[in-house]
């Protein structure tokens, strides 16, 4: 059993990340288009693109964790290692120097594709970290909703001081907040990752004969079903989720008519996200976490598509609905993570194989990757409906916003759920493979 000190130790792991994530989800967008100067058709383009290199590095990463082997583990020395690196690339991604506008999509190319590098090798073996803190499939659950609770402070640190902060450090020039902001910030980031570090304990540990090459471990690692069906849900549920997160500006910025607003209503959504995942352990405890994970989804999609029919007069439902979304959406995510952990069961289960930081590489790869597509889907389709950055905008540009913003996500939803059901670890199957690996432990 973990103490509630490690456990906090694990969560503000994921508040360092999320200083940097959830900047990206809300603000990077917004930041390229209408502070940089990128074209938004270039930034999704910029946002896929990237994702190309991670099909490399994140397996890579991932098989080099596996193999990594301190007298501190296997996961938690990257903690280490990479959280000043992590910081400071943070803060070149959001500086802003005076380039030709060729000059600058080279720039941002280069940046961010440095920072999501240096993203995957430090948030690769932290989150695979918590699937080696314990054995009880139950643990696991309470594991992932601190991680996530305190990870959506940071995300709340991020919603509701990040325009604050520009505007006081820039003083009108906003390039120059967002650069001042993120340096404060990355710091905070460097301490928090540090603390992770020094107060987790790696407990679960690969069986000692396993000597898979690179090639045979993703061979072996395809054989595993619950995995499978776990990357197809991430790439379709961040797909919508950050298609919707990066639209929460424009949304109320141009459709609601309330630029004044977007504080407080990425800061309620963010609200929304913490007290969500602190209700997860909770609704484990009572429904299945496979029927639970589909039924959240339902409700999502619901959610948003009710948003949809809401006048651009009516903020105070608009801001409820969406408090509500972020509420349903992120009681799931500790769900999907816990399974993760699941899947590294089944596979050592099926093969005699413990793939925990393979596992958990590519399913963030996945997760990245559906982040890249959310973001280039939203950048294509404020494009396509001709958004232009700082203009007043027709009724078609902002219905797209609308549609983009609602509808969209309400059908990545629907397929996530539909996903899901193919997923075949519910509790009871979960019970016998842990029960039968504690049996070939013992003899």
């Amino acid at each position: 059993m973990l103490t509630r000190k490690e456990k906090i130790a694990y969560g503000l792991g994921d508040t360092a990340s999320n200083i940097i994530f959830q900047t990206v989800m809300l603000f990077l967008t917004f930041f390229y288009t209408d502070i940089f100067g990128i074209s938004p058709a270039i930034v999704g383009t910029l946002f896929l693109v990237v994702r190309v290199i991670d099909a490399i590095t994140d397996p890579l990463m991932g098989a080099l964790t596996d193999a990594t082997r301190t007298k501190y583990g296997s996961y938690r020395p990257y903690l280490l290692w990479l959280a000043i690196p992590f910081g400071l690339v943070s803060v070149i991604t959001f500086t802003t120097p005076d380039l030709s506008a060729t000059g600058k999509v080279i720039y941002a190319f280069v940046t961010y594709t440095l920072l999501m590098l240096v993203y995957t090798a430090i948030n690769i073996p932290y989150s695979a970290l918590g699937g080696v803190l314990s054995h009880d499939p139950s643990e696991r659950v309470s594991i992932q909703s601190y991680r996530f609770v305190f990870g959506m402070l940071g995300g709340l640190l991020v919603s509701a001081c990040t325009l604050p902060l520009v505007s006081w450090f820039g003083k009108g020039d906003n390039a120059l907040g967002y650069q001042l902001t993120i340096i404060l910030m990355s710091c905070f980031g460097v301490i928090l990752f540090l603390i992770c570090f020094r107060f987790t304990k790696e407990r679960v540990v690969a069986p000692q004969q396993q000597t898979l090459s690179l090639k045979a471990q993703m061979a072996t690692l395809w054989q595993n079903g619950p995995f499978k069906i776990l990357c197809g849900a991430a790439i379709m549920l961040l797909t919508s989720m950050v298609l919707r997160t990066t639209l929460a500006i424009y949304y109320v910025k141009y459709v609601l008519g309330e630029a004044d607003l977007v504080t407080q209503f990425v800061t309620l959504g963010m609200i929304g996200n913490i007290l969500g995942c602190a209700c997860a352990q909770p609704l484990s405890k009572r429904v299945d976490k496979k029927a639970a994970y589909i039924y959240l989804q339902y409700i999502s999609a619901a959610i948003s598509c009710f948003a949809f029919f809401l006048s651009d007069d009516q903020l105070v439902l608009a801001f409820a609905v969406y408090f509500l979304w972020c509420f349903f959406t992120q009681m799931a995510t500790p769900l999907l993570w816990a399974k993760m952990a699941d899947a590294i069961d089944y596979g050592q289960w099926q093969n005699g194989h413990r793939l925990t930081g393979l596992v958990y590489a590519s399913v963030v790869f996945f997760i990245k990757l559906g982040l890249a597509l959310g973001g280039a889907i939203a950048g294509w389709l404020l494009a396509y409906y001709g958004y232009q950055a700082n203009t007043e905008l027709n009724e078609a540009t902002k219905a797209g916003i609308l549609t983009s913003f609602t509808l969209f996500p309400a059908i990545g939803s629907v397929l996530v759920a539909l996903i899901m059901k193919r997923y075949i670890l519910d509790n009871n199957t979960l019970e016998k493979i842990n029960a039968d690996l504690a049996q070939r432990s013992s003899t």
